[in-house]
């Protein structure tokens, strides 16, 4: 397949190439991906409580999010799309890379869900005039160019009164002590050069940017055990971390 990605000020080239070259690696639970496999349970879990609730339904229903419109940005091969596909959500994943999006589309007809896959920035969707019930962010604000502005188009396409999941890691010297050295150089959990220390996001950058429409509902830190390579909750945002937000109704 040839190499295309789509161009807007917020992607990152080098990103964008860095990704294309693991593109086929995105489902092998056993291959470079395999923190992000374990992370997703950890995370769904934490949507599925968090949204649930939030609409006054049964977190331990089959389907909690029937009718729910998502956004997943910059969803990669599909793991965290189809996990609230399943949840009953309305899903649609965007990427910038085409090959990410290919091998998404594959894997959702394999499993036979009906995923809206797109090749597009945000920036594209906002032009459209759309709107969703829920934007997830994870993972994704640690690698684009132009922060503010990606962020301001992401909450832009949250409807008033909408939600968005935003997950990523601080950018603190215990953050690139644990989240690059050793993750990245010692432990050789994921492959040299996924992050880079100055675009790393403190959760106060986020809700910076995002502005005084948005306010903060929960947040938490996130911790992996070195040895069971579990995840768990933490009150300790310096490493990684998830915040849940709602756009205000008017």
């Amino acid at each position: 397949m040839t190499s295309t990605h789509v161009s807007a000020p917020s992607v990152d080239p080098d990103e964008v190439a860095y990704y294309e070259r693991l593109a086929h690696r995105w489902w092998d639970v056993e291959g470079p991906f395999w923190p992000l496999h374990r992370l997703n349970a950890f995370r769904v879990a934490y949507i599925r409580e968090r949204l649930a609730t939030d609409l006054g339904r049964d977190p331990a229903q089959e389907r909690p999010l029937d009718g729910v419109r998502v956004l997943d940005v910059g969803c990669g091969g599909g793991i965290l799309s189809e996990s609230m596909a399943r949840l009953g959500a309305e899903v649609t994943g965007v990427d910038v890379t085409e090959k990410n999006i290919a091998v998404a589309r594959l894997h959702a007809q394999s499993g036979g869900l009906s995923i809206d896959y797109r090749v597009a920035s945000v920036d594209r969707l906002v032009d459209e005039g759309l709107r969703f019930d829920v934007v997830l962010n994870m993972e994704v604000v640690e690698h684009v160019d132009r922060l503010p502005d990606f962020l301001a188009d992401c909450g832009r396409l949250v409807e008033p009164g909408g939600t968005m999941f935003v997950a990523s890691i601080n950018r603190t010297l215990a953050a690139y002590v644990i989240a690059i050295l050793g993750a990245e150089y010692i432990l050789r959990w994921l492959p040299r050069g996924t992050h880079h220390y100055r675009k790393l996001v403190p959760p106060q950058t986020v809700r910076e940017y995002l502005g005084d429409q948005f306010d903060l509902l929960h947040e938490t830190g996130v911790r992996i055990n070195p040895l069971t390579r579990r995840f768990s909750y933490s009150r300790w945002l310096g490493v990684n971390y998830m915040l849940l937000l709602q756009r205000q109704e008017s």
